[in-house]
């Protein structure tokens, strides 16, 4: 009898542990539950709709998805439509990769104003997220202040600033393009608490920052060590060519362009300004100490009107699952979270690293279930596909998720790639016509 296994969640760590268990040489019937009907996780909601090239990882995803071993139940929530506890008694295994979706507040006296976002829902409003949708930020501002020197943090600063011919080829939703587009921005900020050296970003998405049409890059020529200090080989290369496109970047004038991104390091927040709404931000100057950032006592502040914190994600307490709050993680060792129950991806280790990061945890996690679970004992897809008759919930299978993306492409401008639906029942509504067509 073959092992079932249900994947909750569709992202990247869902796919990468799909497709470890396939090639594992255990017989497995998988099924992925996503609680939304569009597969992918951050491909599709977290990758800026500018990067439609990193986007096509999930090309690999869907070869995966269309095995006869897999099954994809969208629009299916554990929790909502179906209990942990119950699929655990359904499946053999069971391996959470429902990532970290909530944003890390900042910690910091006015954060309650309005005005102040973090970049998980910034990042969905504009990607078309169904949670995000009706954020609708208020970019009635000259500027904005970002906290934070990672991808993300540029990403948000590169999509604010580019111009409609460079995002033609994006998939930016249309209310976020209006809004944007509307905004009299002409300064972006990105701060870090540390220095160049230990920030986080890759070099191709900065390097990018100096390639703007409308936006010229502004650093601080002073901040900018002479070397990166002793560290491994790959990591100093690293760090020597960002250090190297700073030191170009300080080079600009600040009047090439009509609008400017400055990278400002060593400022750490320590209070949003003004009264019901954001009207600037005070930082502390930092020096760095045994890699961490020290006050130095210091303040100064730069006025703006909307303050977006990068600074990192955090996961939600999965009900029937052993929580790690002070790791904001599913607790686990490495990997197993209990008998029959596993976790793989930023919900296991955290939100660090990037897409193909989550592979070695998929790897793992089948290896487990291997050892595990060596013969299939439970019904596993049968249960589940009975209960959720029973409970009348409307699932999404892979065949639908393809017909709503195609309704995507339709109905896109080209160069866009599509343009997407960012309400579930926008979704579930494509379906239905298609439905009826056919009867017809």
């Amino acid at each position: 009898m073959p092992v079932s296994v249900a994947i909750v969640g569709s992202g990247p760590a869902g796919f990468y542990t799909a497709d470890a268990l396939l090639k594992s040489g255990v017989d497995v019937r998988i099924d992925i539950i996503e609680r939304l009907p569009t597969p992918f996780g951050l491909i599709r909601d977290g990758v800026a709709p500018d990067h439609q090239t990193t986007k096509k990882v999930s090309a690999k995803f869907e070869r995966t998805a269309l095995s006869d071993q897999v099954r994809y139940w969208g629009n299916v929530e554990v929790g909502r439509d179906v209990g942990l506890a119950e699929l655990r008694r359904m499946y053999d295994a069971v391996v959470l990769c429902v990532g970290a979706p909530l944003d890390r507040p900042l910690g910091i006296p006015g954060e309650d104003k309005q005005g102040v976002l973090g970049s998980a829902a910034f990042v969905g409003w504009y990607n078309g997220h169904p949670d995000f949708r009706d954020l609708d930020p208020d970019l009635n501002t000259s500027a904005v202040a970002v906290v934070g020197v990672g991808n993300v943090a540029i990403d948000v600063a590169r999509v604010l600033v580019k111009t409609e011919a460079e995002m033609a080829a994006s998939d930016l939703t249309g209310y976020a393009a209006k809004a944007i587009r509307s905004a009299p921005l002409t300064d972006v900020y990105i701060f870090g608490r540390r220095g160049p050296v230990e920030a986080k970003f890759t070099n191709v998405e900065l390097r990018e920052m100096g390639k703007l049409e409308n936006s010229v890059p502004q650093v601080d020529a002073a901040q900018l060590p002479d070397g990166v200090g002793d560290l491994a080989d790959r990591d100093r290369r690293l760090k020597e060519r960002n250090l190297a496109t700073l030191r170009e970047f300080a080079a600009r004038r600040a009047d090439e362009k009509p609008k400017r991104v400055h990278f400002r390091f060593y400022a750490a927040p320590v209070e949003i300004l003004g009264g019901d709404r954001v009207e600037g931000l005070r930082l502390e100057r930092t020096r760095v100490e045994k890699g961490r950032a020290v006050g130095s006592g210091e303040f100064f502040d730069i006025a703006c009107g909307v303050v977006i914190a990068a600074i990192g994600y955090r996961a939600d307490p999965v009900d029937g699952a052993p929580f790690d709050g002070d790791r904001q993680i599913v607790a686990n060792t490495d990997g197993r979270v209990a008998d029959g129950l596993y976790a793989a991806g930023w919900i296991m280790r955290g939100p660090t690293g990037v897409i193909s990061s989550n592979r070695a945890d998929g790897v793992a996690v089948a290896e487990l279930v291997g050892a595990d679970v060596p013969e299939g004992k439970k019904p596993g897809r049968v249960a589940l596909e009975t209960l959720l008759r029973e409970r009348r919930v409307r699932h999404v299978d892979y065949a639908e998720w393809k017909k709503i993306e195609a309704a995507e492409a339709a109905n896109a401008t080209p160069p866009a790639p599509r343009r997407k639906f960012v309400t579930v029942e926008d979704m579930l509504a494509v379906l239905d016509e298609a439905d009826e067509r056919s009867v017809g």
